[in-house]
């Protein structure tokens, strides 16, 4: 026997391979990390429901102001939703979820293709 146990031989990757299947995942995750943003998420929950909830407003009846002593409650919340949705998309927008970095315990290779 002239394998070790720990390392099994793959003779049809090479170092070059599994380095470039790395990166790749790593961008992979970097994406999918932007995408699901939880601000991205709750901004526009909130942009959604804030429209839905202003258009309310705008078309709400007499009577229901009347019911909610005189003062139009699903119109101030509806701007307040989109307002607060607005600000979670601009904090999206300015500060972006920065990529993730190299792990420390693989060198980098420079050059090698």
């Amino acid at each position: 026997m002239t394998e070790h146990p720990e390392q099994p031989r793959r003779p049809h990757y090479t170092e070059h391979d599994l380095q470039r299947e790395v990166s790749e995942l790593e961008s992979q995750s970097a994406t999918a990390a932007r995408i699901f943003d939880l601000r991205r998420i709750i901004g526009g929950l909130f942009v959604v429901y804030g429209v839905i909830v202003t258009i309310t407003g705008i078309t709400d009846s007499q009577a229901a102001i009347d019911k909610a002593e005189g003062v139009n409650i699903n119109l101030w919340t509806g701007i307040g939703m989109l307002l607060l949705g607005v600000f979670f998309l601009a904090w999206l927008k300015l500060r972006p979820t920065p990529p993730p970095l190299p792990p420390k315990g693989l060198p980098e290779e420079k050059g090698a293709e």
